[in-house]
């Protein structure tokens, strides 16, 4: 319950874990990695292109919160964050406009929050590529590789 008691302290807390709205399960677990589906942290927020109708400040934001409902889909795989042992890989996909080159920036929203929760154990590989739409128009959707504890 580390992880959570941090998420605590720093104000936050997971939301609750959706189901897939499509022909698709969360997350699958393989042995001791688990694969994360994409995830998009809060249509409601944050819907848009970056670099026409949403700032990178605002795309930051968005993965940030797109990192709590990835937490979110991890525990309920495996019942217990703290049974994390690395964040292996992101793949951040963002809704960009022509010519918007900063996903980078956008996708450290995610890695920034993990790195924080988990030190060395959070930092990991990562892809941040732009798409010219993601579904409902949503600014950011991340996937997330995980090796988790037996």
């Amino acid at each position: 319950m580390q992880i959570e008691k941090k998420l605590e302290e720093m104000g936050l807390s997971l939301p609750v874990s959706s189901q897939p709205v499509a022909n698709y399960v969360s997350s699958v677990r393989v042995g001791n990695i688990l694969y994360v589906s994409g995830h998009i942290g809060d249509l409601k927020v944050t819907l848009g292109q970056l670099g026409k109708d949403v700032t990178v400040e605002q795309g930051y934001e968005a993965a940030r919160k797109t990192a709590l409902v990835l937490l979110s889909a991890v525990k309920r795989a495996i019942g217990d964050l703290d049974k994390v042992k690395q964040i292996v890989k992101l793949l951040c996909m963002v809704n960009s406009a022509v010519g918007f080159s900063d996903q980078p920036a956008v996708a450290n929203g995610c890695s920034d929050l993990l790195v924080k929760l988990y030190g060395d154990r959070g930092r990991h590989a990562r892809s941040a590529i732009g798409f010219s739409g993601l579904p409902g128009n949503g600014c950011i959707e991340i996937e997330m590789i995980v090796e988790v504890e037996d």
